[in-house]
């Protein structure tokens, strides 16, 4: 499915300082604004009526818990209603159910409602921390998507061909392959296009692998005599690696429950390459701002002193002000060769015990042969004395272990 990317018409409406501002708020950080042309008239049109544009985010709560990489959109969003729009923040309880087949290369289980139900409780409260919530509108595709019905949806169906449908990437790979595509795949698109049309939106947001779907819902309203909402991608955030998109399965996330010392740590932990680019899709700070910053870097001033900028404003946003201190000074302190204010508390028995069964016990190893290898480099520590000696036996009583420069215990030993 492809898109003009520019309209020929000229805006109705004057074209001034705020709506250039607006659309390049709108532009900041984005992958794909299609048709450009078309949400500069839009902007220029809310900003002479004073009527706000109605901005959509759909999510399908398929998990309880989101992490930073998800926030991605949200701050688009959050940018987006800070110049007065409406977001409307949709949750996708009907079309979990059908399971989104983006970017598989297989037929993707259903979930159940108890499930998506379970979800979405958790899923609002975790987006507030990025938007307004008093400014935010809450919507359940559920609401339109369930009265529609079978005369409905066989309506509905007849308003897209299945040659457009198989030009999607995902399908055309799958049935070159010979992979099965279920029939109902086929909904979900225009399930998601559809919410459009019940909401009439200006805008609507997605990441870039959504692009399918989100021209789907200008299409059909299109076909419902709407005028079309323009569409913006935003890329995917690279994870802790600086390679791989950010996920729970790579293990390069940074969820936005984490503990705040866990938080910031994670944050300091960023190439000094990607924190840039982090910046431009986490950051709040303006556009300029960051210039000023990177020119400074540039100039010659530490960019660690950036990245402890970055990471404050991310940790105080999902926790507060007071607590991305907090773990600025732990952070220190342990970079200082210190012990954190919070470590777990472990109580063992079995004294005198071996050191490598002791941080095993503890949890700061995964196996005998990590701890052996952490001793053989110097990275074990009992009460801030580094361990050299593999065969060490511990005594009863309390002492502070510690593996590297992140993982502490304070560990009760018993005989």
């Amino acid at each position: 499915m492809s898109e003009s990317r520019t309209s020929p018409a000229a805006p109705a409406h004057p074209v001034t300082d705020r709506v250039r501002e607006a659309l390049a708020q709108s532009l900041r950080g984005a992958d794909e604004l299609l048709p450009e042309a078309d949400w500069l008239k839009k902007l220029a049109k809310s900003e002479a009526t004073g009527v706000p544009l109605r901005i959509k985010l759909g999510l399908d709560p398929t998990a309880p818990d989101i992490h930073i990489g998800h926030t991605v959109v949200l701050n688009k969003m959050r940018q987006l209603q800070d110049l007065g729009h409406q977001v409307i923040f949709l949750i996708g309880d009907f079309t979990s159910m059908i399971g989104d087949p983006s970017g598989r290369n297989s037929t993707r289980p259903p979930l159940t409602k108890e499930q998506i139900l379970a979800n979405a409780e958790t899923y609002y409260k975790q987006a507030s921390l990025v938007l307004d919530p008093a400014r935010t509108e809450i919507r359940y595709n559920s609401e339109w998507s369930d009265p529609l019905g079978a005369a409905g949806m066989i309506q509905l169906a007849s308003k897209y061909t299945v040659a457009r449908m198989m030009e999607r990437d995902d399908f055309t790979k799958r049935f070159a392959a010979q992979t099965p595509i279920s029939v109902h795949e086929f909904l979900y698109p225009l399930m998601q296009g559809y919410d459009s049309v019940a909401l009439k939106s200006d805008l609507e947001l997605g990441g870039t692998d959504q692009k399918f779907n989100l021209l789907m819902g200008r299409h059909l309203q299109q076909e419902y005599g709407q005028e079309p909402q323009c569409i913006l991608t935003m890329p995917l955030l690279e994870g802790l690696d600086g390679v791989d998109k950010m996920s729970k399965s790579k293990n390069n996330y940074i969820g936005i429950t984490e503990a705040p010392n866990t938080m910031f740590a994670k944050v300091l932990s960023i190439s000094d390459v990607l924190m840039w680019k982090w910046f431009t899709l986490l950051s709040f700070k303006s556009l300029a701002e960051i210039a000023s910053l990177r020119a400074e870097v540039e100039a010659g001033r530490n960019p660690k002193d950036a990245k402890v900028m970055l990471a404050k404003e991310i940790t105080a946003r999902f926790h507060s002000a007071e607590a991305a201190e907090a773990a600025e000074a732990d952070f220190n302190n342990r970079a200082k060769g210190g012990i954190p204010d919070e470590i777990p508390e472990v109580s063992l028995a079995g004294a005198p015990l071996l050191i490598g069964k002791l941080l095993l016990g503890a949890g700061l190893v995964a196996s005998g042969g990590e701890a052996t290898r952490m001793i053989e480099q110097g990275g074990v520590k009992i009460d801030g004395v580094t361990i050299s000696d593999k065969g060490l036996k511990l005594e009863a009583g309390r002492f502070v272990a510690q593996v590297g420069k992140r993982k502490f215990a304070r560990v009760t030993l018993a005989a």
